[in-house]
């Protein structure tokens, strides 16, 4: 019998190129990584993985077992799922990856109240990006995935996933109390044209609406300090080094040094998102996770 776990591990380690990188994304040891791609080598009898250099890559056997086990594992889910659901049970483990401040703003006070009404069902949870989540969730590698999607800047869900809108969080920009923009209630991408930005890094989505804020205008942001963390950009700002575009889920109580201005033409507006496998849709602990994160609007 195949073991589904050991799959994930080995479908991982064909996604991100090493036993190393697959075990990050997981959240295992590369030892347990291997322990599970041995298992399954043992399980069908034939070699899954071989050594290229100081790497490894999918044997033929184990390129064609990963993708003729994506049908397998839907089915599969989809019969556990109806038949939770034929006896009314919340039970089993999902696994959610979701970015870092849906986890503190979204996420956790969801996840403590369904395991409060739902003793028997067990949640983990990971921290990933956004294009990762999908990635994921697409793989079978986590069940549920938290996403964001600022504007049109849409972000790309396989046909065989399922979304749904939770909540719709908006971003402010922040500057220091002794900034000159500090007594104005609200900016617009021309007011912002000298300043010195905090920002993500390029290539993140949060980097890419700040850039696309500024269409129109003849200029682009000039970014003086990168960072992946909100609380490190408030501390920045904070410090009077430059401004920052911060969104309100998950943030906390600002300074009394730091003020939040209302951003327009256009509002800084991202869709938060809950993605799941078709296959995993009717499933009673999905669907509870779910209503619990919408029950979370901010």
């Amino acid at each position: 019998m195949i073991d589904l776990d050991a799959l994930d591990a080995l479908a991982a380690v064909e996604t991100e190129g090493s036993v190393h990188a697959a075990a990050t994304v997981l959240g295992y040891t590369p030892s347990a990584v291997s322990q599970q791609v041995k298992r399954l080598e043992r399980q069908v009898g034939l070699a899954l993985l071989e050594r290229v250099g100081r790497g490894v890559v999918l044997t033929g056997a184990g390129r064609q077992l990963v993708e003729d086990a994506g049908d397998v594992r839907a089915r599969l889910e989809a019969i556990t799922a109806d038949l939770h659901r034929s006896a009314g049970t919340v039970a089993g483990r999902l696994r959610i990856t979701a970015f870092s401040t849906a986890v503190r703003g979204l996420v956790a006070p969801a996840v403590r109240r369904v395991q409060s009404a739902h003793p028997d069902l067990e949640l983990t949870l990971h921290e990933h990006e956004p294009w990762q989540a999908v990635d994921l969730v697409a793989t079978g590698r986590f069940d549920l995935g938290i996403v964001h999607s600022w504007g049109d800047l849409p972000l790309s869900v396989p046909e065989h996933l399922v979304a749904t809108t939770v909540a719709h969080d908006v971003a402010d920009v922040l500057v220091a109390a002794d900034h000159p923009l500090a007594g104005r209630v609200r900016v617009t991408p021309h007011d912002l044209l000298d300043v010195a930005w905090v920002a993500t890094a390029e290539g993140t989505i949060c980097r890419q609406w700040l850039s696309r804020m500024y269409v129109g205008t003849g200029s682009t942001p000039r970014i003086a300090h990168v960072s992946g963390e909100f609380d490190s950009h408030v501390a920045l700002v904070r410090a009077g080094l430059g401004v920052a575009l911060v969104p309100r889920l998950g943030r906390a109580t600002l300074p009394e040094d730091v003020v939040a201005l209302e951003a327009v033409d256009p509002v800084p507006e991202r869709t938060v998102s809950v993605v799941r496998r078709r296959s995993t849709d009717r499933s009673p602990a999905v669907r509870a996770v779910v209503a619990a994160l919408a029950g979370d609007r901010t």
